[in-house]
């Protein structure tokens, strides 16, 4: 399948537009229920019209390597504690 538009009218990604396409196509795969390799990746963003450095579907397959649901359902560390001394208790 092709795009609906023509190559021509495709803008140029910026990388952080390029990564961003890489996740999205990441995200999609495994929603889908797809293996996330390189190549579906690949073709996942070719088929959207998606053009990104060969190095972003690599890379994304070989970080995520059969630990997608780990990634997403991590649970995130850090954050900002309550306040405190004096200024958290100031009118």
């Amino acid at each position: 399948p092709t795009a609906p538009f023509a190559k021509e009218t495709m803008p140029t990604l910026s990388p952080v537009e390029q990564e961003a396409a890489t996740v999205y196509a990441t995200l999609a795969l495994y929603d889908g229920g797809a293996t996330i390799t390189a190549e579906q990746i690949k073709n996942l963003l070719t088929a959207t019209g998606c053009e990104v450095e060969a190095y972003w579907p690599t890379l994304f397959a070989k970080y995520v390597g059969g630990k997608m649901d780990d990634l997403i359902f991590a649970v995130g560390g850090g954050g900002g504690g309550g306040g405190g001394g004096d200024a958290a208790g100031a009118p």
